[in-house]
């Protein structure tokens, strides 16, 4: 059923957008003359305002822009004279759909839609919840606990070559030591993705790293290169190119990382918090939870 009107969606936004084209081609002389002085623009626009009915079932504006607004982002960039012919579409032929839908409703379908409601209440909640989290003094209560008194940190730009054996992790060891030049050496042995850069690693945190590569990399000086070294990804070879102290960033900089956390917080909190006042009664005992396999439960 979704994937019926979600095809339905689509269909109608195309097909709404060119009848509202053939509508301007086909008009006649009359008509064209009409059209050539734009209508005033309404300012008594509300989400109740009617744009249509359909068998008496009214299409009002707010139900436009929610359809406008769950339309993937290909669809939300169209011209908004064919966006609105086509969501109008969309709902006309939903609302003439909807209404013998509505005449054969099953148990199945009840159960669907009562589903379907509680999932959109819950999400809009939670949607709520976050969007109120996020405030300025709450970003920079965030930063502050993370950030304010967090001392510098050291990074590493680091090379590497990675081999599946011993043998050949020594091997190449021996050839950059006699001279070989190290990013040759990972294009023409190293297995992972680095290797098309020369097994170049960029610039990164020492936890970023499995700790027998992190471990190694703290003693090394800038230019050296070791190995082997053994992780569980292989053998490596690894050249330390360089270091820095990095201070802490800045608030506008990590903004976005910090606002995705407190949402994250404040969703979690309001679940758990929902939940430990509800009273739940489960009746589950007895039931083979193989059962969610079984349609016929549902009917027809």
């Amino acid at each position: 059923m979704t994937r019926l009107f979600a095809s339905v969606a689509v269909l109608a936004l195309i097909g709404g957008a060119a009848m509202a084209e053939d509508a301007k081609t086909s008009a006649p002389a009359s008509d064209a003359a009409k059209a050539a002085t734009p209508a005033k623009p309404r300012t008594d626009l509300t989400a109740d305002t009617v744009v249509a009915t359909v068998n008496g079932k009214d299409i009002t504006l707010g139900q436009m822009i929610t359809v406008r607004d769950g339309l993937p982002a290909q669809y939300q960039s169209l011209p908004d004279d064919k966006l609105f012919e086509g969501v109008l579409q969309q709902l006309i032929q939903q609302t003439a759909l909807a209404e013998i839908g509505e005449k054969r409703m099953t148990h199945r379908d009840e159960i669907a839609l009562e589903v379907q409601k509680r999932a959109y209440l819950s999400g809009s909640l939670l949607n709520y919840t976050a969007d109120k989290a996020v405030t300025d003094e709450a970003v920079q209560k965030a930063y502050d606990t993370k950030y304010a008194k967090a001392e510098p940190t050291k990074e590493y730009h680091a090379a590497h070559i990675i081999v599946k054996t011993k043998d050949e992790a020594e091997k190449i060891k021996k050839e950059i030591d006699g001279g070989a030049k190290f990013a040759d050496e990972a294009k023409k042995y190293s297995t992972d993705g680095a290797a098309a850069n020369g097994g170049d690693l960029g610039w990164f945190k020492l936890a970023d790293m499995v700790k027998p590569f992190g471990d190694a990399l703290v003693g090394m000086k800038d230019g050296e290169v070791v190995g082997p070294i053994q992780t569980q990804y292989g053998w490596h070879v690894v050249e330390l190119i360089g270091t820095k102290m990095v201070d802490a960033p800045k608030l506008a900089d990590v903004r976005k990382k910090l606002e995705g956390d407190i949402r994250q917080q404040a969703v979690e909190k309001r679940v758990t918090d929902v939940v430990n006042a509800a009273k739940i009664d489960k009746m589950t005992q007895g039931i083979d939870p193989s059962v969610l396999k079984d349609q016929s439960i549902l009917g027809n």
